[in-house]
Formats: C-alpha cells, sequence, structure tokens
C-alpha cells in the first residue's frame, strides 16, 4: 500500500538509473550498476542520496549515470467499481 501511496499522492515514479563507473584496480575498464526505486521526479532526492553514499563509500569512481523514469500509475488508469464478488 505504500508504494500505491506514494505514486498516487506524493507523485512518487518508478525510477531507474544506469550508473557507470571505473574501479581502481581496472581503471581502463567501465562497470555497469542497475538501480532502481520509487524517486520524485525531475529533483530524484533518493537517487541523489544513493550517488551521494556512493561517493563517500564505494571505491569505484562514478563515471556518468543514465536516468529514465515512468509513472506506473497514471490519474486515468484508476476507477472505481461497484461490483461484488461472492468465493465459494
Amino acid at each position: 500500500m505504500a508504494n500505491l501511496e506514494q505514486q498516487l499522492i506524493k507523485n512518487y515514479r518508478l525510477t531507474t538509473a544506469e550508473i557507470l563507473y571505473r574501479l581502481p584496480d581496472h581503471p581502463e575498464l567501465l562497470q555497469s550498476f542497475i538501480w532502481q526505486e520509487y524517486d520524485i521526479s525531475p529533483k530524484f532526492p533518493v537517487l541523489k542520496g544513493f550517488l551521494d553514499f556512493w561517493t563517500r563509500e564505494i571505491d569505484g569512481k562514478l563515471h556518468s549515470v543514465y536516468v529514465a523514469s515512468k509513472e506506473i500509475i497514471s490519474p486515468g488508469e484508476i476507477g472505481f467499481y461497484n461490483a461484488e464478488f461472492v468465493l465459494h
């Protein structure tokens, strides 16, 4: 229910980021890490917090970050139906 509430009330969107980074022992190679979480577009505070953590705590130097964000539920897709279902 928390994810639904975030999407409907707080305008959170499913956000995916591909993080390209270099390892200290192989700086000529780019590594890829996929991150996915609910976040608020266009400021992306959750992603920025994760990238701050990465910069502080992980040895892999960031090269670039590609971000995609999509509303999962839009207002036109939500409706209330008057129905009753009986299970036997």
